[in-house]
């Protein structure tokens, strides 16, 4: 059985998916990508500013689904340039913490609005 998750403090969809869903033992988020919460504008712009954004973005559906960055297993990292690369590890490590997830970081053409960083990931929800 799935439930979807819904976050007042991360922005609503801007598409036909949820921000997150929980089914089975983990809850996998949709990628966020430096939507402000209130406005749906972008925040930010370089990758860092978005990056955190971004990050407040997945704490917010995390916390919803009942769990936190120390119960993330896998993240994915979206990035329009890749020389952004360590600016957005910097961001991310302040979330993720000690025992950083997985992890999966890729160059892509274009993120939706106009966004230089989108991120998604995937967390325990234990037994």
């Amino acid at each position: 059985m799935k439930r979807a998750i819904k976050a007042e403090g991360a922005p609503a969809a801007i598409g036909p998916y949820v921000q997150g869903t929980a089914a089975g033992r983990f809850l996998f988020t949709a990628g966020q990508i430096a939507l402000e919460p209130k406005t749906g504008e972008l925040a930010g712009d370089d990758a860092a500013a978005q990056a955190r954004q971004v990050m407040a973005n997945l704490s917010a559906v995390l916390e919803a689904g009942g769990v936190a960055w120390k119960d993330v297993v896998k993240t994915e990292i979206y990035l329009v340039d890749l020389a952004d690369f360590a600016a957005v590890n910097d961001v991310y490590a302040e979330f993720v913490g000690g025992e950083p997830p997985a992890r999966v970081t890729v160059q892509v053409a274009a993120l939706p609005k106009g966004a230089l960083v989108e991120v998604a990931a995937v967390a325990y929800l234990g037994e």
